[in-house]
């Protein structure tokens, strides 16, 4: 047993994986040998829900069972609709909201207890989680404006029927399609932080809802989720200054700001993701005949990878995109969730397929044993 210290576990492999493949130096993500770039243009949220669950694309058959599945399932019970407009009323942070619920979810599900190594039992569960957190995000984001829910449609995919939720108002084909492929891209990534955190929960072969749960926890705090909301008020920020881009990103950095949306703990080059929304972010803006948030996003790449050798993540172009479709600022954080439940189930049933309970240690730096006073003498 080795005692040299690994801060982070940055380089440590604790398991394997046949989930998802990233190529930090080259640039590329793999999803079961497929490439990210083929699956956002040619699969659907759906098929690669099944592709990470079940370890192979659906035939058509498959794939008309699974979507059904998942239909049926978006219904979420009164009690939990009931507390998300607690909360919502409360003015809660969107992912405390979502933690919260899905959490709930347990109390309404008849497999709930399933034992983890009941394989089954856990696709059934991992169904249902991911089918009802678009109904409970949706629900939450419309009554904090004072409006009332909207009941899922059985007629429209999962990334349309999110959006008809959200807006009351059934997505066009060119929304739809980039909500979808937005949501593919967010499903796996490696062993990131939310996803060793439902590896860690799972591992105790505890159940799948607290896995799911302690991953949305993990993804609420800053280091890992939250950055695209953070490049959108950026962009905000910028469109409100009398300052150019450059001019703005020169001061921000000047004053000891940090830009939002750059460098990864994985890739030294563009993150594949960042490389297929921003052609989303512009044939959005095109369409709407405003590419202000486009060349805003442009402009601070192109600076940030002259003077400080920087690329962009996910984060950075997601923002602009998701602004466009109208979504609200403070869920795009929650919509990473939305997405990457799927990616938290695939590891929980792959990992506990073979077992190990995660227990790493600490080196100890406290002091030597003392001896122990009596409290009059303390």
């Amino acid at each position: 047993m080795t005692d040299e210290l690994k801060k982070g576990l940055e380089g440590v492999l604790v398991a394997e994986s046949e989930l998802s493949r990233i190529d930090g130096d080259a640039g590329e993500l793999v999803y079961r040998g497929y490439t990210i770039e083929d699956l956002a243009r040619d699969a659907s949220f759906e098929e690669v829900i099944y592709l990470l669950w079940h370890g192979h694309l659906p035939d058509r058959d498959e794939l008309e069972d699974f979507e059904a599945s998942m239909v049926t399932e978006r219904s979420v019970d009164d009690d939990v609709m009931d507390t998300v407009a607690r909360l919502a009323a409360a003015d809660e942070n969107p992912m405390a909201a979502l933690r919260t619920a899905v959490s709930m979810l347990s109390a309404y599900d008849p497999d709930a207890d399933a034992p983890a190594s009941d394989t089954e039992a856990t696709l059934r569960k991992g169904r249902r989680i991911t089918a009802k957190i678009p109904t409970i995000l949706a629900a939450l984001a419309r009554q904090r404006d004072g409006d009332d829910p909207v009941a899922p449609r059985e007629d429209l995919g999962h990334a349309a029927n999110f959006l008809y939720m959200l807006n009351d108002e059934e997505p066009d084909e060119v929304l739809a399609e980039t909500f979808d492929m937005a949501l593919v891209l967010h499903a796996d990534h490696g062993f990131n932080a939310s996803t060793f955190s439902a590896i860690v929960t799972a591992s105790t072969m505890s159940d799948l809802h607290s896995a799911v749960t302690s991953a949305i926890g993990t993804l609420k705090g800053p280091l890992h989720g939250g950055a695209n909301q953070d490049v959108m008020e950026m962009l905000e920020e910028v469109d409100e200054s009398d300052m150019g881009t450059t001019e703005w990103v020169d001061t921000a950095l000047s004053e000891d700001r940090r830009i939002p949306g750059f460098g990864h703990r994985v890739y030294n080059v563009k993150d594949p993701r960042a490389k297929i929304l921003g052609e989303r972010s512009k044939a959005l803006g095109e369409a709407a005949g405003d590419l202000r948030w486009y060349e805003y996003s442009t402009a601070i790449e192109q600076y940030m990878a002259d003077e400080i050798g920087l690329a962009p993540n996910v984060d950075f172009y997601s923002a602009s995109t998701y602004y466009q479709m109208g979504i609200p600022i403070d869920i795009y954080t929650p919509i990473f969730a939305m997405s990457r439940a799927s990616g938290w189930i695939a590891h929980a049933i792959e990992y506990t397929a073979d077992n190990r309970l995660i227990r790493p240690r600490a080196r100890y730096t406290g002091p030597d044993t003392r001896e122990l006073p009596p409290v009059d003498e303390r």
